[in-house]
């Protein structure tokens, strides 16, 4: 059973909860001063309170979408990713989909009601990059009075070391796009949902490392071209946002900012504004200043023409760390791109406050978006 699994999380409650009613239960017949009595004690102690650790572990898990594997909480998943070469002439591209699930919302067993969630597997022609992620595609999509249009396409990132799943199961992407495109305060939307770790485990930032991982080119130039090949979106700017919180916000505006024709909108939810260095990311840089400064969105904003793009920041007043150095990245954006905010009184760094910005964020988006 994998790490996400209900039955896993079930099994441990369950052996959480015996643990602790068999430990009332024989803590009476325990209570002598023998070694074995106290060996017996600390035992069930000790058991019960892994059991609970477990529960609460993996319940977390499950909400907040920190690892999806056995591997991947073990540190196992070390091997880069593949790149699958196609040949054009049998069919194939660098979009593969590999499954297919319904969209938790009324009437999401049709398509045409509900839409549906594609699992694919994108690969990079210029990143040498291959990378899992989850589509969701509006009811609309599947609509015959809609077969001959294109849509307008957002990407949304998890933080890291998050899960893709997460996107769903914990921020709502897709069921948030269907109510608001139903309830008509934004445009029918593909979303692309993924996390910005495309090469586990290292946290990449969404930087080109020289002689590493290309992130940015996968994101940037792989995966629009990717999907506009596959799905029907189209190829211009303004048809293309990016949306992330955390690690995924900060790649969402580096992306809009470095690349505003690619992006024609990015919106950071609890972003921060430059690439940290520590055990998780490695030596981004391997010495190149140039990139170091461009990876830093204050010095950007400061020294680089300002690009043509849409900019939205999110942040609280109380609970989150980054609300000062998002009034500063704000002060700092000029024309012609554009920045907006939300700001909340209170909110922390975690998907409850994420989930109150993202119905916000993604009418945001629309209303700079267009279909074709």
């Amino acid at each position: 059973m994998g790490l996400t699994s209900n039955k896993i999380l079930g099994l441990a409650v369950l052996l959480a909860v015996l643990l602790f009613v068999g430990t009332i239960w024989l803590w009476p017949r325990l209570a002598r001063h023998s070694w074995k009595a106290i060996t017996g004690r600390v035992g069930l102690l000790i058991a019960t309170q892994l059991a609970i650790f477990a529960s609460v572990g993996l319940a977390a898990n499950q909400a907040f979408g920190f690892y999806a594997t056995w591997a991947d909480l073990f540190g196992q998943e070390t091997a880069p990713g593949l790149v699958v070469d196609h040949d054009p002439a049998k069919g194939a591209g660098p979009v593969k989909v590999v499954d297919t699930q319904t969209v938790n919302v009324p009437g999401g067993s049709r398509p045409v009601t509900g839409g549906q969630i594609q699992k694919i597997e994108v690969s990079g022609a210029q990143s040498k990059i291959a990378s899992p992620a989850y589509v969701y595609l509006p009811p609309e999509y599947f609509q015959p009075q809609y077969k001959n249009r294109k849509f307008p396409a957002a990407v949304a990132l998890t933080g890291y070391p998050g899960t893709a799943e997460a996107l769903i199961k914990g921020l709502h992407y897709p069921q948030t796009a269907h109510k608001q495109a139903a309830d008509g305060k934004m445009q029918p939307m593909i979303v692309i949902m993924m996390r910005p770790t495309v090469a586990p485990p290292r946290d990449t930032e969404c930087v080109d490392i020289p002689g590493g991982p290309q992130t940015e080119t996968f994101f940037a130039d792989d995966l629009p071209r990717a999907v506009s090949d596959h799905y029907r979106v189209g190829v211009k700017p303004e048809n293309w946002g990016i949306i992330g919180d955390s690690t995924g916000g900060y790649c969402a505006l580096k992306l809009a900012i470095h690349h505003p024709g690619t992006y024609a909108a990015g919106v950071g939810l609890s972003a921060y504004y430059k690439a940290p260095i520590d055990v998780t990311t490695g030596d981004l840089f391997h010495g190149d200043k140039d990139l170091q400064k461009r990876a830093d969105l204050m010095w950007y904003l400061d020294h680089m023409p300002p690009p043509k793009t849409s900019l939205l920041v999110t942040s609280s007043k109380k609970g989150e760390d980054n609300y000062q150095d998002t009034q500063r990245f704000i002060g700092k954006v000029k024309a012609p791109t554009r920045v907006s905010s939300i700001t909340l009184d209170s909110g922390g760094h975690n998907f409850n406050t994420w989930r109150r910005e993202i119905p916000a964020s993604l009418e945001w988006m629309s209303s700079r978006l267009s279909a074709d």
